[in-house]
């Protein structure tokens, strides 16, 4: 498909609504030949100040001559500004080839009763996609929603582990006290993984410890 035809497909796809969990990540990730696992990643969970923090790290690491992915949302000006190299947006070009390539895993899924990813799922493994590609020495990446079921926390042990400050939001997927959002949140965080924190909440910081 081209980068029209791509376009319609990803708007297709985000009829199929959001669900927490890895199964379908991990399913189409294996039919994709598993991009996240030649790749670098600093990750990004919290309740305020992910974006800003994506921004620094990513402008920072590309001034000292590191190839570096940012993949962030929600975007201001075009859809491709999801997926940067280096500041730069996503080709069309690249696009289009890289959800060709998705939407034919995602029949294969689905023929096979083997699940049907949602429209953030098929963003994160384009961004994998399109960062292996580009030889990306390190990835900036920022959860949707949480860390322990988003669907960017299939990469194996991160660069680092940032957790920016926390606070009560999405109570309804991640629990109802500070301590619950603090678990899951704090779900990106892998044995031997350096870890940032902002701190600032003893009842989240305990969790975190």
């Amino acid at each position: 498909m081209n980068y029209k035809e791509a376009r319609v497909y990803l708007e297709q796809v985000s009829r199929y609504g959001s669900v927490l969990g890895l199964d379908n990540m991990r399913e189409l990730l294996n039919r994709l030949g598993n991009p996240q696992n030649d790749l670098k990643f600093i990750h990004i969970s919290g309740t305020n100040g992910k974006g800003s923090v994506l921004a620094y790290l990513s402008t920072i690491l590309s001034g000292a001559g590191y190839r570096t992915g940012r993949y962030l949302s929600p975007t201001l000006f075009s859809y491709r500004e999801k997926i940067q190299v280096d500041g730069e947006k996503i080709n069309k070009e690249s696009l289009a080839a890289h959800v060709t390539a998705i939407a034919e895993a995602t029949r294969d899924m689905q023929e096979k009763n083997a699940g049907t990813p949602t429209i953030f799922e098929v963003e994160t493994v384009l961004a994998f996609l399109y960062f292996k590609e580009k030889k990306c020495d390190i990835v900036v990446l920022e959860v949707g929603l949480g860390g322990t079921l988003d669907s960017t926390n299939v990469i194996e042990k991160p660069a680092c582990a940032v957790i920016t400050a926390l606070g009560m939001d999405h109570v309804k997927e991640l629990g109802p006290t500070l301590a619950d959002i603090a678990a899951a949140k704090a779900g990106i965080i892998k044995p031997g993984c350096p870890v940032v924190s902002y701190g600032g909440a003893p009842e989240a910081d305990a969790v975190l410890r």
